[in-house]
């Protein structure tokens, strides 16, 4: 510029705010989280009537330890459901709680104590349950704290603790509907068991790792139940082929063996049966020779499946030309066989095992691995305990030979006091107790080791076993003797109806997990044997078994006796010296009943949190039912599991409307996150470097309905996301710098580019309703990131900067696009708020200062619909394709050095088309091009056009623009220099004045 040429750049509108391009989040965002805290956001939300509630019933997280990645993708996903729901017009009520009670604080504090060096069986048990509740009060306020981080919202002055005395109360009460309406029941049947916790588990408490596990083939002699000197057809004197019974007595020298397999070898000295399948292929083999170093004698027979004899024989380190089969073996044949353990007559046994095993057919033998026999132990499977209690001899095959520890009873013949599992976890002496006498009798065929999927406990991360032992059950499959009938008059049947009828799944396939698992799932095993937690609340006549009438004592005095010391008490007042008598008097003797000592399953108390959040409080649910639960996929065996059976116990029906669940989170690699790999990611360090806005866009733009990765690359990904649309919302803010309502043009009265961009919003205003209805948050933040950086920051703005900078204050253009930049803030910083809710806080309280200002107050603007306009959007559809290749043509001369900038353009467009043509002449097309002249025309395109092959009919031949620059707009036009102010064109000039 030369020296006598005026400086025009304060004369320009140029953007103008302290929004600072640096977000600082890290620092910034506590101090957004006190003002809401001061202002009281949430408990002014309440306050606004005549809004329909939406309830979000929070699954409660345990209180024992700081959050990890999961807590934070799920509880940033129920904020965002929230806040979305609260702004499209709902009562958004969030009351957060936690797990109080069971064996994740319990093994804390027993911990603690083994690390003194005490003993926990030895302290008070009162005593010991104060420590519990005191440790989970310390975690509450951390994570309490850790939660309110990440930006949720919620009644965090007033959450619910299982561990609340009125929580208690409601707890017990609801397990006492289940001893009034005839669900409740004590049995003896296998169920999961945790040596090292000396409890057992619900399915839910279960995790699967590999294990390796030894695994055996042992043989059971047969025994004829029958011993037929001869056997001929009916009527004849011709002999029949000898039936297998006959076939042992004439070789007893060397007898006949069925084989079994088990990878649990501990489990044979409680085997009381072995059983076979019907329409299984059977044959016999023998022993023709035999290799050193091998359990097997030439001349002994097998009998197993022929799939599987190959691979058996095989094992027993036989070569194919060592055994050879004899003969087919046929069902029939089998049926007239008993077996002797194998354990039989060994020295020390002391006749432990000397009674004949049953042998029979069972539906669920298959010839797919193994023998083709299943050895039974119905103490410790259930398939097998199914079997012999639908035969009614449960009282002949159930055994008590394993301790709550996991050892074998002190007093078992050979093995007593080994250990399954030692208290560590680790591998115990049991199985090579086992396996080692086997050997010495000769019951061993062969020996090897496993690596399969096993059941451990998530908490103490040791295996588990399957135990029989006595506890309470809910039977799921009884009639329910309450009335409410309308879904069904069982647990199960209630359940599988409100999964069709009552509940919207999302993802859809939500539905078949669950329903799969209540439809074949067993009864509800409802007791622990573990000191933290709410008691089962009943009494049992001394000397009574279970079967007997009156059993359980079934009284509504002594139920609302007990409820009203939990609720000024707590559950402690059961576990008091005085109980029994306090609770029973004074209609009943207490010496004639037993207090249960047994706490009820944790996921009894998370899956009656229904009763005492939406029922009981001000702030639930009016008919005690949630729109939605939402929690990780685990929870279909857990949460949403327990949740629905205890409901449909109590209320006849789901306490849910809606059920959402995510996926897992895995490393940037696809890895399960362990601290042992050092790949977590812990919330704590990401909104240290980012700040919780970057982990709650994480969640935005992730699919949680699958598995989610994360990681360093992956948040670098999303901070740049985050920038860019930052940039936007700064963009926006600087060129609304002063904007009133005087300035505001009525949609009527705007330019077709900004009516279009109304229409754009139209459309966006379904798509985010629609989007935040559904909780797709994927969905929603893409099509407003897609529309804020490519309509907005690539399009509207980068056409609209002249107009805005260099146009005259009153002049239509300037105003048109202030006025859409105005409609645009509401619509992204409320869209965006509930995602971005420290960003679009600080985005709005750039423009509203004040110590009561907060987008978060604010609601989704209405959106009129006549702003959708179908054949607009149709024509500027064609002008912006045409703008495509006006503008990849410039890029060309740009990158070649031609121009610097596109301003020094006037190109020649050729479009074929007639009516995008016509559409291109009604809007000023060098504006939309940002050129300073434009030429278009109907020619036929010249060889020399720049084309885009996606966009056929157009072609731009490049030519300068001819004349002076505007020293206040840059354009070069051929009027510059000819008005008044100097070295201005006639749009500058008249600006001026």
């Amino acid at each position: 510029m030369c020296a006598e040429t005026p400086d025009y750049k304060d004369t320009l509108f140029l953007p103008k705010t302290d929004f600072p391009m640096r977000a600082g989040l890290p620092r910034r965002e506590p101090d957004w989280l006190a003002k809401w805290a001061r202002i009281g956001v949430y408990d002014r939300l309440r306050g606004k009537e005549n809004r329909k509630p939406f309830i979000l019933h929070d699954g409660p997280p345990y209180a024992n330890g700081h959050l990890h990645i999961g807590h934070a993708l799920n509880k940033i996903l129920k904020d965002m459901v929230v806040r979305s729901q609260q702004m499209m017009g709902r009562d958004a009520r969030y009351v957060p709680g936690w797990d109080c009670h069971g064996l994740p604080i319990e093994w804390k504090i027993e911990e603690q104590y083994r690390a003194k060096g005490l003993d926990k069986d030895k302290v008070d048990v009162v005593d010991f349950r104060q420590e519990c509740r005191r440790f989970a009060e310390g975690w509450i306020d951390i994570q309490r704290d850790e939660f309110k981080r990440l930006g949720v919202t919620g009644n965090w002055d007033d959450p619910y603790l299982t561990m609340d005395f009125h929580a208690e109360a409601v707890i017990a009460a609801e397990f006492q509907k289940f001893l009034m309406n005839g669900t409740l029941y004590q049995g003896s049947k296998p169920v999961m068991w945790s040596p090292v916790e000396k409890t057992a588990l619900a399915e839910a408490e279960v995790e699967y790792h590999d294990k390796e596990s030894f695994t055996i083939w042992v043989k059971f002699r047969t025994v004829p139940k029958v011993f037929p000197a001869q056997v001929t057809s009916p009527g004849e004197d011709i002999p029949m082929l000898p039936p297998i019974a006959a076939v042992i007595e004439e070789h007893n020298e060397q007898p006949i063996y069925v084989v079994i397999w088990t990878t649990t070898p501990w489990t044979i000295p409680s085997n009381k049966a072995v059983v076979y399948g019907e329409d299984i292929s059977y044959g016999l083999y023998e022993v023709t020779g035999v290799p050193e170093e091998c359990w097997a004698k030439v001349g002994e027979k097998y009998i197993l499946a022929d799939k599987l004899a190959g691979d058996v024989l095989g094992r027993a380190r036989l070569k194919d030309d060592q055994w050879t089969r004899l003969r087919d073996v046929t069902a029939e044949e089998l049926s007239g066989l008993s077996l002797q353990h194998p354990l039989a007559d060994a020295e020390g046994s002391n006749g432990e095992w000397d009674d004949l095993r049953d042998f029979r057919a069972a539906d669920f033998v298959t010839d797919e691995e193994g023998t083709g026999f299943v050895h039974c132990a119905p103490s410790h499977g259930m398939e097998e305990y199914e079997l012999y209690r639908g035969l009614g001899m449960l009282d002949r095959v159930i055994t008590y030979n394993v301790m709550e520890d996991g050892r074998f009873r002190d007093d078992l013949p050979l093995f007593g006091g080994k250990a399954i599992l030692k208290q560590n976890g680790k591998e115990g002496d049991a199985n090579t107790a086992v396996i080692d006498k086997l050997a010495e009798v000769g019951g061993l065929l062969a020996r090897g080791k496993i690596k399969h999927s096993y059941p451990h406990s998530w908490r103490s991360k040791a295996p588990v076993i399957y135990r029989n032992t006595p506890q309470w059950f809910a039977a799921i499959d009884r009639e329910v003797g309450d009335g409410q009938d309308e879904y069904g008059r069982t647990i199960r049947a209630r359940a599988l109806a409100s999964i069709d009828k009552l509940v919207k799944w999302t993802p859809a396939t939500g539905r078949n997990r669950l329903y799969s698992m209540i439809e074949n799932r067993p009864d509800w095993v409802l007791s622990r044997q573990r000191a933290w937690g709410v008691p089962l609340t009943c009494f049992v006549r001394k000397g009574a078994r279970p079967t007997d009438d009156g059993f359980l004592l079934r009284d509504a005095a002594v139920n609302a006796r007990i409820v009203e010391a939990f609720e000024t008490e707590g559950a402690d007042a059961w576990f008091r010296d005085d109980a029994t008598e306090r609770f029973l008097k004074p209609e009943y003797d207490p010496a004639e009943w037993e207090k249960v000592t047994d706490i009820l399953d944790v996921w009894f108390d998370s899956g009656s949190t229904h009763a005492f959040v939406l029922r009981d409080r001000a702030d639930g649910a009016e008919d005690g039912i949630a729109d939605l639960y939402l929690e990780g996929t685990d929870q279909h065996r857990g949460w949403f599991h327990s949740s629905m059976l205890q409901a449909c116990g109590t209320k006849g029906r789901a306490p849910y409307r809606g059920v959402l669940t995510h996926g897992f989170t895995l490393d940037e690699k696809g890895m399960k996150m362990s601290k042992s790999l050092g790949n977590t990611v812990a919330p704590e360090d990401v909104t240290k470097q980012y700040g919780a806005d970057i982990l709650r866009l994480w969640v935005a733009q992730s699919d949680y309905t699958a598995d989610l990765r994360i990681g360093p690359e992956i948040l670098k990904g999303v901070a740049d996301s985050y920038r860019r649309l930052r940039n936007t919302m700064r963009f926006m803010l600087g060129n609304l710098d002063g904007f009133t309502e005087v300035e505001r043009l009525e949609p009527a009265e705007m330019p077709e580019l900004e009516r279009w961009v109304l229409h754009r919003l139209a459309e966006l205003d379904h798509t985010v309703r629609a989007g935040y209805a559904k909780y797709d948050f994927q969905g929603v933040f893409q099509a407003l990131f897609t529309f804020a950086t490519v309509d907005l920051s690539a399009i509207y703005f980068d056409i609209r900067k002249d107009a805005l900078y260099c146009n005259a204050a009153d002049s239509t253009g300037r105003r048109a696009a202030r006025s859409v930049l105005d409609i645009l803030f509401h619509r992204l910083t409320t869209w965006l708020a509930p995602i971005l809710v420290f960003t679009m806080e600080e985005v709005w309280l750039e423009r509203f200062p004040g110590e009561d200002s907060s987008v978060h107050l604010a609601d989704f603007p209405e959106t009129p619909a006549d702003w959708r306009d179908e054949p607009l959007a149709q024509k500027w559809a064609g002008i912006r394709k045409v703008r495509r290749v006006v503008t990849a043509a410039l890029e060309v001369q740009r990158r070649d050095k031609v121009i610097g900038a596109s301003l020094e353009a006037a190109p020649v467009v050729h479009v074929r088309d007639a009516e995008v043509l016509a559409a291109l002449r009604t809007v000023d097309f060098a504006d939309i091009c940002i050129t300073s002249g434009i030429w278009l025309t109907g020619d036929p395109i010249p060889g020399e056009a720049f084309r885009l092959p996606e966009i056929e009919g157009v072609g731009v031949v490049f030519e300068r623009a001819e004349g002076e620059k505007c020293q206040r707009c840059w354009k070069i036009l051929p009027d510059v220099g000819s008005h008044a102010h100097p070295a201005t064109c006639k749009r500058c000039n008249d600006a001026l004045g």
